[in-house]
């Protein structure tokens, strides 16, 4: 098995934990391969920094197209993310007939298709282990690991920054605001967050698991988005009292209807464990028919621990390039060519249980008529709870958790809802899930 030589495009946070992984354990490596990874030319623009972390023991340049164009250079790490400049080295690498490791779940959830067959054209590797919570091998797990189910849904929380904010709401009864501020003075959270808090980065990593547990094209435009700007601390704090927790949840479902892919505030049993992983931590659940329910729990992001998928990705291409294309495990766990396009279901047909919150007039028949409504939409209640009106007040808050539903029902059922005279405002709507079969 001949070396690997490794051409790095990116040399910050988790570009350096990868440079130091692989540094510190190249020892370990090389016994388990027979064979050495060695990066050997750093593409920064920074360079001054690309040469602290480096130490000088490679070269370092600031055109990452020399890197792509290396005669050298056997496999390209992508690690500059976004979509424009990383697609056209990522596309001329594998032009070039490079394998490529990336950690950019955009460019793949946006551009993946394309990419993908670019690849099996000139018979490289596309490896992204990193690209979907951080350390943790999910990927491996959908596309080997669970090879023998057919995957019945995979259920996320898989942003990082939203589950600190979310956990730290819950914890010291905070304002969104206020928690997203200390995310960013902590450095959980970037100076623009609309990726993380509006659900899109999560997004991008459930469309790339949804085709490989599906075995469908990625089709990011089809997923539905909805961050967590609007969560307020009482209905964290309601969510607990009936036994829940909220958490940003990336849900894929496969039915004889279709394909769900949404990501959306979602309350959970509390007695699940996918509701207890708190702070900055992902956790994937797994529901495969032979297996059942299976998670998988670590750090999302990181220097090292994202490091840690980039170096595996690297030990498997140094393991699998003396193998024949049609012997590798295929890109998204099936051919290009025998994925199915199957129906995306728009959220106004998925069904789930819902948590719905209104203010109202604290006078008899009241919730007479909001339950009236509710059942001429056949909407099962599951639970309700009444809060008392504070001193002073002529208002109430009503909490009420319902059966499985249709969505565009419940819709139509909280319009109604909101039309009558003793309803303040909108009501508040969070989906639920049991996650437990």
């Amino acid at each position: 098995m001949k070396e690997l030589r490794v051409g790095l495009l990116g040399i910050g946070t988790v570009g350096g934990g990868t440079f130091t992984v692989l540094q510190r354990n190249q020892a370990d490596i090389s016994r388990r391969l027979g064979t050495h990874i060695h990066i050997t030319l750093v593409a920064d623009r920074n360079l001054a920094l690309a040469k602290e972390v480096t130490g000088g023991q490679v070269t370092v340049t600031d055109d990452a197209f020399a890197v792509v164009n290396h005669p050298d250079i056997d496999v390209v790490v992508e690690l500059i993310g976004g979509y424009t400049v990383a697609k056209e080295l990522v596309l001329t690498a594998i032009a070039n007939g490079k394998h490529v490791v990336t950690a950019n779940k955009a460019l793949l959830a946006v551009h993946g298709n394309e990419i993908f067959q670019a690849a099996a054209n000139k018979g490289v590797i596309v490896a992204y282990e990193a690209a979907v919570a951080g350390g943790i091998p999910i990927i491996k797990a959908l596309r080997e690991g669970l090879s023998a189910n057919k995957i019945e849904w995979v259920a996320g929380i898989i942003n990082g920054t939203t589950n600190f904010i979310l956990s730290e709401m819950r914890d010291k009864g905070l304002a969104f605001t206020e928690v997203l501020s200390e995310a960013q003075r902590l450095g959980y959270a970037e100076a623009d967050p609309t990726f993380d808090v509006e659900g899109i980065d999560a997004a991008h990593k459930l469309t790339i698991m949804a085709s490989i547990a599906f075995g469908i094209p990625l089709q990011f435009d089809q997923a539905y988005t909805e961050g967590i700007t609007q969560l307020t601390t009482k209905d964290i704090q309601y969510a607990e009292e009936l036994g829940y927790r909220v958490k940003l949840l990336g849900i894929t479902k496969q039915s004889a209807a279709g394909v769900e892919l949404r990501v959306h505030p979602t309350l959970i049993p509390e007695k699940r464990l996918i509701a207890n992983v708190n702070g900055a931590m992902n956790a994937v659940l797994v529901k495969g028919d032979a297996v059942g329910p299976t998670l998988y729990y670590g750090a999302g992001a990181g220097a090292e621990p994202t490091a840690s998928s980039v170096v595996a990705d690297l030990i498997d291409i140094a393991r699998a390039q003396a193998t024949p294309f049609e012997q590798r495990v295929p890109y998204l766990g099936m051919p290009l060519d025998q994925q199915q396009p199957l129906p995306m279901l728009p959220i106004s047909e998925i069904s789930t249980a819902y948590y719905l919150r209104m203010r109202v007039l604290d006078k008899p028949g009241v919730l007479a008529e909001v339950t009236k409504i509710l059942s001429d939409g056949e909407i099962s209640i599951d639970a309700m709870m009444q809060k008392e009106p504070q001193e002073g007040e002529a208002e109430a808050d009503i909490v009420i958790l319902t059966h499985v539903t249709l969505e565009k029902t419940m819709d139509i059922a909280i319009k109604a809802i909101e039309g009558l005279a003793a309803i303040d405002g909108q009501v508040t709507k969070i989906r639920m899930e049991e996650l437990g079969r």
